[in-house]
């Protein structure tokens, strides 16, 4: 059995201001974006930076004029989607925040804090759509609902298991399984909330919504590729934990958080024109297919290009430059810190 690991110091002068490891190692816990271990993490952070928005940059004013015009089936699956999303995201900040308490690498952290903000930024854009829309009362009464929601527990439940074990055990192993459902949650989960808000748009209806929440899904994007490419480090770092075990428990825990959202999707989207659910599903594994990919791992579901094409206009390929995966990047001299530093696009 792991030791549990241990709180970080603020600031521990005998070590080096570069650190060691990401967990379990030796920093200062002085961040010098000039001289971090993983330099590659800079990209990354200058573009999480980059995608940098507020709730209130959108003007909802013609989605306010728009509602009335939807259909009854329209509005509510419209607003049982969005308290859902809020449901999920309200997770990720106080757990990113969490983790951070147990990350050596100061880099690392500086990423976990900026992941925690943006997700509160999501949790706050969801309240923003529905005060726009509907009464307070009434947010209140569909916030009540998501919490109650059989379905959204038991999705909900896969995540808070090993969140919480965490929480209580904080271990190397733990903070193992954390990852990988942060990465079911990111990347897998939201998408058939995104499918409906986006075919709504290609009818050109509710477009502000659609706007946010392609900034949503753009951050959230991000998030995924940064904790698999946390995973593939704590791996690397730990060979023992490179083992047949865990690369199953990523296969298994993945393949499962995709089964839960096509019986989500068959049950939110299964009057919605213009979505096919056969499509759905092909597209959700699909999904998980570059999952597996960005944490180094062959495809689980068979080979295939999107089957959704016209959602490819929202896709993570149309929202994001940065594909490439630094695992696989050439050695470069890390010099100084400038806008590009340099480096191959992660």
């Amino acid at each position: 059995m792991q030791s549990k690991l241990t709180k970080i110091k603020l600031l521990n002068p005998d070590f080096p201001n570069r650190s060691t490891g990401i967990v379990n190692g030796q920093a200062s816990g002085i961040l010098n974006w000039n001289d971090i271990a993983y330099p590659q993490m800079y990209d990354l952070y200058q573009v999480l930076l980059s995608n940098f928005w507020k709730a209130q940059e959108i003007n909802m004013q013609d989605d306010i004029k728009q509602w009335d015009q939807l259909t009854a089936m329209e509005k509510e699956i419209f607003l049982r989607i969005n308290t859902q999303l809020a449901s999920l995201d309200s997770l990720q900040t106080p757990t990113m925040t969490h983790v951070m308490d147990y990350v050596t690498d100061p880099s690392f952290k500086a990423i976990f804090a900026v992941i925690a903000q943006q997700e509160a930024v999501h949790n706050e854009s969801y309240s923003y759509i529905l005060s726009s829309l509907i009464p307070l009362d009434e947010q209140i009464k569909r916030f009540d609902q998501a919490k109650d929601d059989p379905i959204v527990r038991k999705r909900n439940e896969l995540i808070l298991e090993a969140y919480e074990a965490f929480r209580t055990e904080p271990t190397l192993q733990n903070l193992f399984y954390l990852s990988v459902n942060s990465i079911d949650l990111e990347g897998i989960y939201f998408y058939a909330g995104f499918a409906f808000f986006y075919n709504l748009a290609r009818q050109q209806k509710m477009l502000r919504t659609s706007t946010m929440i392609s900034y949503i899904q753009r951050d959230e994007m991000q998030h995924a590729y940064f904790i698999s490419q946390f995973v593939r480090i704590l791996l690397s770092e730990n060979p023992e934990m490179n083992n047949e075990e865990n690369i199953q428990y990523i296969y298994q825990t993945v393949a499962k958080a995709v089964e839960l959202e096509k019986e989500w999707a068959h049950i939110i989207l299964k009057d919605i024109k213009g979505i096919d659910l056969a499509e759905y599903d092909g597209y959700v594994e699909y999904l998980a297919n570059k999952r597996f990919r960005q944490l180094g791992l062959e495809n689980y579901y068979p080979d295939r290009e999107n089957p959704m094409p016209w959602i490819h206009v929202f896709s993570d390929e149309m929202m994001n430059d940065t594909k490439s995966d630094f695992f696989e990047q050439k050695s470069r001299t890390y010099t100084k810190v400038s806008q590009s530093n340099g480096f191959d696009e992660l």
